[in-house]
């Protein structure tokens, strides 16, 4: 039997579970986050071999949907994916899910998740412009914001400081798959072994790859504030490109599209077995 405050305390907690079409809306939007990733690494993957392909950014990876059988239908459903990536990364800032707090650090993290859920809510207004016929052609947006922000006060120092950001979350991202904290957010008792398996290597494989090429970003973003050039930003396609362009470059394109493929499928599993609650084991 259940003290009378532990009742109390269930019920607190049941209370706070989010709803049921909350969670579902949340694991498509991380299971579509997957599929633009693993789109991403296969065209990336396909230029590294000389079959086709290209480096591709997000948006360069929704515009090549449009052109196949079905793909209106395909990026419609991505759209509203993501939507769901959105909303459930603006409940994981604002509710505190994962019980980060206040400090200094819970502050990072959750404002991590706002700037997250603005980067998505754009990858998915694209997704729908493209799937309604009205994206045009896939410009440098990086580009375009850095030339805005240079041109404010202190605009470099705010351009090196989300470099410095971008990279200090690529570190961070470094050292999850070195702890496997990353494995505490599935729901172990509901996988098979087989299912823990493929999550442990595709997470270590994948969230290495997107590490990786996060520094590179923020080490771009970091010459653009040095350089005061927003001609040196560079996205993910940027990054990607410039790799190949490296000695060996091509098969360190390879690898890296690969790794981002298994990102895409990590993805996918961890929309599927990640606590979605509000209480203490969400």
């Amino acid at each position: 039997m259940f003290s009378k405050q532990q009742t109390k305390q269930k019920a607190s907690e049941a209370t706070k579970e989010s709803k049921p079409w909350i969670r579902r809306f949340g694991r498509f939007g991380y299971m579509s986050q997957g599929f633009v990733y693993i789109l991403i690494g296969i065209l990336s993957f396909m230029a590294a071999i000389g079959v086709g392909g290209d480096t591709e950014d997000t948006t360069g990876a929704l515009q090549s949907l449009a052109g196949i059988p079905f793909g209106e239908v395909v990026l419609w459903l991505v759209a509203v994916g993501l939507l769901g990536y959105v909303v459930w990364m603006l409940i994981r800032a604002l509710m505190d899910t994962g019980h980060f707090g206040r400090g200094i650090k819970g502050i990072f993290i959750r404002c991590g998740f706002i700037g997250s859920a603005a980067i998505y809510a754009s990858i998915a207004f694209n997704a729908a412009k493209f799937a309604n016929h009205a994206g045009g052609s896939s410009e440098k947006n990086e580009q375009t914001y850095s030339q805005l922000l240079l041109s404010q006060p202190y605009g470099q120092w705010i351009i090196g400081a989300v470099g410095a950001g971008v990279i200090g979350y690529a570190l961070y991202e470094a050292y999850r798959v070195y702890k496997e904290i990353f494995m505490r957010e599935f729901k172990s008792e509901e996988m098979s072994k087989h299912e823990m398996n493929i999550a442990r290597t595709s997470g270590k494989i994948g969230l290495t790859a997107r590490a990786f090429v996060f520094g590179a970003v923020g080490f771009f973003l970091i010459q653009t504030a040095i350089s005061a050039d927003a001609e040196e930003t560079e996205g993910i396609d940027g990054a990607l490109f410039e790799l190949s362009q490296q000695p060996f470059g091509q098969w360190i394109l390879g690898v890296v599209a690969l790794g981002l493929v298994l990102f895409g499928v990590y993805g996918i599993i961890y929309g599927r077995y990640i606590h979605m609650n509000f209480g203490k084991h969400s």
